[in-house]
């Protein structure tokens, strides 16, 4: 059955398509999609950044300089400047003082149809100084009618994208919000009550008009209850299955000669793995360590039970360049083993493919890796029992399921993150699994000296990697992260590459987030081999390649960057036994914050220190780099609301299963239409007849 079929019908009107709504043709849909706006619901739940706040005057002497303000003017003088210059208008207040209406490029055609000489408008805007004038530049609003910017006192900032203003989005989430239905209340009467908090509808109209914390933390609540329900759901669903007891009897373990010795930590992560495998529910665990912590030994000897029981195992990995190097890695640790691992990919075509499926069918393949083609309809397995996922946050909890329901039992799981998560996350990332950690590093790995250096020395910087690429080194580039619109992302790489392309000339590669996956890995691929020295990133890199030789890694505008961020970019390199370097470029304007981030960095390379630390310097509220890191999988609520609300939304959940696990009593059917409109549906579809 179909996720619409089952959705209730009462959120009909939330998850229409944007396009339905007046004014929004293929020309605004496409800017949309970008800021993920496709339906009614995405429009209620995009809430504002912040709120402009202005102060009706009626005299420009009351207003401070940088003050937003309302105030009536009239029209004196337009006054044209020689070639690509401004466009100003002169107008005065109702004591006679001037003030200048500055308009720069386009918006000058229309200032001259707003603002007609010798009429009186009424304008909103901030009031800069300027010389010795006064002036507002690009008024926010000009009106004929003091009444129509009266109601826009209290204004919303909402996120842009390009081709998108602010008044169009406030238009498109007015008319969203006049499609809201009547939903029954999820939250425990109790807890309302106590909180003061408003119903759903109230709420979400209210997160739209102005600074309400109580509205932002009940949506804030909602999804995190949504999250931890469903999470719970498929812990209890689990616990129901049959898994297959795997039992190894170390005879391929025995054989392996791995080039290290495994620390405490691995030690203790393995005997939690085939505790769990020995079990007669299937496993569901989480797999938490730093880059070079050693997951990927941990993961094979998990593989290895598995096939000493006669079972077969998959390892799913988020692109096609890692699922051929983990192939090529799992190859080169169990080469004395005789174990048969293939790679299969969406790329493979004709006979190789048809000969991996039928190793898959008859068994002869004991081990595959790949991306999302290993869990496609046409892949079949004789005996499936264990299925590892890496960078498990690339992967939604529902196509964690449809792999380990490619077995005939239902697989073990084994998930496995270096994305170091704080405590709190992880129970709202991962509240379903059993978290192992990975804390200690093996013995070898050189610590990386980590530097920072301010932007105005980048000519130094360049420098530094000619004679580093001299000597046959090789080198990662990170671009800043431009807050505002990711086009400025794109635009600051490729001016980046361009110069550095210039300077050391075939060897500079450019990889970002718009590129085709071919073209992606192609570039990522030829950086692998030695064929580039150096590669000019976007933060697509965060994840990725494996390349031992590249030592040294230059952060453009490091402070924009959350720590978390920083530490998995860093990761990259110190993968090899030569000693690696992390410069971090710093711009001129740090913020305390900016700067705590960047001595921190300095000081540790433990990734779990960092992500607590990170955690605390956003809870405040700085929510800088967040979103782009895909580091909460959260959209409505902040680090600061996590923290203070996941407990409160987990005892609740919990609480409610406790009652009436299958969800039928009025409040639990209440849960499922959350569970739907926060799209954790597949929690609702465990549960018999969904």
């Amino acid at each position: 059955m179909t996720r619409r079929a089952m959705r209730p019908d009462l959120l009909n009107p939330l998850f229409a398509e944007t396009e339905s709504l007046k004014g929004v043709g293929p020309g605004l849909a496409r800017p949309l999609e970008k800021l993920g706006l496709t339906r009614v619901r995405d429009l209620v739940y995009h809430l504002p950044d912040r709120f402009v706040s202005r102060r009706a005057v009626t005299r420009l002497d009351e207003a401070g300089i940088g003050e937003n303000i309302v105030i009536g003017l009239t029209v004196r003088e337009h006054r044209a400047s020689a070639g690509r210059g401004p466009f100003r208008v002169l107008a005065e207040d109702d004591a006679g003082d001037i003030v200048t209406l500055t308009y720069f490029g386009r918006a000058s055609y229309t200032a001259r149809k707003l603002l007609p000489v010798g009429e009186r408008r009424w304008i909103a805007g901030r009031l800069d100084q300027f010389g010795q004038m006064r002036q507002i530049v690009h008024p926010d609003h000009v009106a004929q009618d003091s009444g129509e910017l009266t109601a826009h006192l209290t204004e919303p900032v909402y996120p842009l994208s390009e081709g998108l203003t602010q008044g169009r989005i406030a238009g498109l989430v007015h008319q969203a919000l006049g499609h809201l239905p009547h939903l029954p209340e999820w939250v425990e009467p109790g807890l309302l009550a106590r909180e003061a908090w408003p119903n759903w509808a109230e709420a979400v109209a209210e997160a739209h008009k102005g600074e309400n914390a109580k509205a932002r933390d009940r949506l804030a609540y909602d999804e995190l209850l949504a999250n931890s329900l469903a999470l719970m759901l498929v812990r209890a669903s689990n616990r129901t299955r049959r898994g297959l007891p795997l039992h190894g009897d170390g005879h391929l373990r025995k054989r392996l000669d791995l080039p290290f010795s495994l620390t405490g930590a691995q030690q203790r992560a393995i005997a939690e793995v085939e505790a769990d495998l020995a079990q007669g529910a299937p496993m569901l665990r989480l797999l938490q360590g730093d880059v070079g912590s050693g997951k990927t030994a941990v993961a094979l000897h998990a593989m290895l039970i598995a096939v000493e029981a006669g079972a077969q195992a998959a390892m799913l990995a988020p692109t096609e360049i890692l699922a051929r190097q983990h192939a090529e890695t799992l190859r080169r640790m169990a080469a004395g083993t005789g174990v048969t691992i293939a790679l299969l990919t969406g790329r493979d075509k004709g006979k190789a493919r048809e000969a991996t499926l039928m190793g898959l069918l008859d068994g002869s393949i004991q081990i595959c890796v790949g991306t999302h083609a290993i869990f496609q309809e046409a892949v079949a397995y004789r005996n499936l029992a264990l299925v590892v996922i890496d960078e498990q946050h690339r992967f939604g909890v529902g196509q964690r399921l449809m792999l380990t329901q490619k077995a005939r039992t239902t697989a073990h799981c084994l998930a496995m993150t270096a994305t170091p998560i704080p405590r709190t996350l992880t129970l709202a990332q991962y509240g379903e699994m059993d978290v192992s950690r990975l804390d200690e590093m093996p013995p070898g790995r050189q610590p990386i000296d980590t530097r920072v250096v301010s932007t105005d020395r980048v000519e130094e910087v360049i420098a530094g990697i000619g004679r580093h690429l001299a000597k046959g080194g090789q080198a990662y580039w990170v671009c800043p992260m431009v807050r505002e619109q990711e086009t400025e992302d794109l635009a600051a790489a490729e001016a980046r590459h361009a110069l550095l392309k210039e300077r050391f000339g075939d060897g500079v590669e450019l990889v970002h987030g718009q590129l085709r996956p071919e073209a992606k890995d192609a570039a990522m691929e030829r950086f692998a081999r030695g064929e580039a020295g150096l590669l000019v990133a976007t933060t697509v890199i965060e994840v990725g390649v494996d390349v031992p030789n590249a030592t040294l890694m230059v952060i453009e505008h490091a402070e924009r960057f959350g720590l978390a961020q920083l530490h998995q970019l860093r990761g990259r390199v110190g993968r090899g036994t030569g000693r690696s370097t992390c410069l971090l470029l710093r711009g001129e304007a740090l913020s305390e914050t900016g700067r705590e981030r960047l001595a921190l960095m300095r000081e540790t390379q433990d990734g779990f220190l960092l992500a607590e630390e990170d955690l605390r310097l956003r809870g405040g509220g700085e929510l800088l780099g967040t979103r782009q890191s895909g580091d909460t999988p959260f959209r409505v609520a902040s680090f600061d609301q996590i923290a203070r609300l996941l407990p409160l939304a987990h005892d609740d959940a919990r609480l409610l299963m406790e009652r009436d696990g299958g969800l039928s009593s009025p409040r639990g059917e209440a849960a499922r239409v959350l569970l739907y409109l926060f799209e954790r549906d597949w929690g609702v579809q465990l549960l018999r007849g969904g």
